[in-house]
């Protein structure tokens, strides 16, 4: 019956990918409607990312209170209803106002099921669970084109995507039994008292502070940190770099802009095979070393534009195996009982990379040049590197 598990949990992975994106493909007739300038769409995603980050903290205590089944379910059905929400918003205060339960869910979801599958499954299926949010980042704006395209206006789009996530929450509700069988079994199989809703009541929440202090956890925390940085700051600006540095035109930077998460998405597919090979801490030497290889690829005054497309190539199939692997190695690291207070507080240090780092570069760029922009990344890759391997050293000596 756990195997039936699974594909709820590919599903609810592409499902969390589908709103990611929408926000983006939709701004352009919403800010018109509404009447506001295009740069608002920042108020929205920075209280979606707020949300995230909160909810993210308080994953620990929510999951040992209720178990991760409801959680997921719980956090899904809060997606859904914000983005039904979105749908009918007359105006942008209240999207706003609807931005926080829609960053509540989607951080609740996130540090959820991550953790769920770093515990319960091998190293392989982290990588194509991640794989497929790419395929639910990547089908959100075709969805959101339909809808447009249909003369349905952006409304239905959302609602399209909100229908996806009522199904789900529906489906994951009639799960749970498999959720709490299995956490019945690692009860039995670990000696984890559980309470009837499945989930670890041999501890109480740690909460930021006490995750602080575990030895490494601080080194885990930078590292991913970096890493999501990394990410979002090299998706937004590349495109920008292309043109302001190298003189791409607007429109074909845009697309080979999106050969990044192209590679993100097909590495990530191919590092679920590595996995069952090397482990880890290999396979996220190997992204570290792609991803330097890319960037100096952009870094080097080669001529043309094929380098550095060809960099932010190999930049994406280096980012490719860190994320899942950074997540899938935290209960070998620190223990399946200190893993979802971990992972939670890694979310959170996830989000406010993505949230930071790509403002804070592009407020760098404006007072001195475009051409910072690998550097920068380079930067981020350091820290990322120099972390990782503290890591190792640190819960080798605990």
């Amino acid at each position: 019956m756990f195997n039936l598990l699974l594909p709820v949990i590919y599903l609810a992975f592409i499902s969390l990918g589908l709103p990611d994106s929408l926000l983006g493909a939709a701004w352009p007739s919403m800010n018109q409607q509404f009447g506001v300038p295009m740069s608002w769409a920042g108020g929205i995603s920075m209280v979606i990312s707020a949300g995230t980050i909160v909810s993210a903290l308080l994953s620990d205590r929510l999951t040992l209170r209720f178990g991760p089944g409801v959680v997921t379910a719980a956090s899904v059905g809060l997606t859904a209803a914000a983005l039904l929400g979105f749908s009918f918003a007359p105006n942008y205060w209240i999207l706003l106002a609807i931005g926080i339960p829609y960053g509540l869910g989607a951080g609740g979801v996130d540090a959820a099921l991550n953790n769920y599958v770093a515990l319960h499954y091998a190293s392989r299926h982290m990588s194509w669970l991640h794989c497929m949010w790419g395929l639910g980042a990547t089908a959100g704006p075709y969805i959101m084109g339909f809808a447009l395209s249909r003369g349905q206006g952006w409304h239905w789009g959302y609602r399209y995507i909100a229908i996806v996530q009522i199904v789900l929450t529906a489906i994951i509700v009639l799960s749970l039994p498999l959720w709490k069988n299995r956490q019945n079994n690692m009860r039995d199989n670990a000696s984890s008292a559980t309470d009837d809703a499945g989930a670890v009541a041999a501890r109480k929440p740690l909460g930021a502070r006490g995750v602080l202090r575990i030895r490494g956890a601080k080194a885990i925390l930078l590292m991913f940190f970096c890493y999501c940085a990394i990410e979002q700051t090299t998706g937004l600006w590349a495109s920008s770099y292309l043109v302001m540095y190298h003189g791409v035109d607007k429109v074909l930077a845009a697309s080979w802009a999106s050969l990044f998460y192209l590679g993100i998405t097909a590495g990530r597919g191919i590092s679920g095979f590595l996995t069952m090979r090397f482990d880890d801490p290999t396979m996220i030497r190997m992204g570290q070393a792609i991803l330097l290889i890319g960037l100096v690829l952009m870094v080097l005054p080669l001529p043309g534009t094929v380098p550095a497309c060809c960099g932010l190539v190999l930049a994406g199939v280096g980012c490719a195996p860190i994320y899942p692997c950074v997540i899938h190695s935290t209960p070998a690291y620190f223990g399946a009982d200190l893993s979802q207070a971990i992972v939670g507080v890694q979310m959170a240090c996830a989000y406010m990379g993505s949230m930071v780092m790509p403002p804070l570069f592009g407020l760098i760029a404006q007072h001195t040049s475009i051409a910072i922009y690998p550097w920068y990344l380079l930067v981020l890759l350091a820290v990322m590197t120099a972390m990782h391997e503290v890591l190792r050293r640190q819960r080798a000596d605990a």
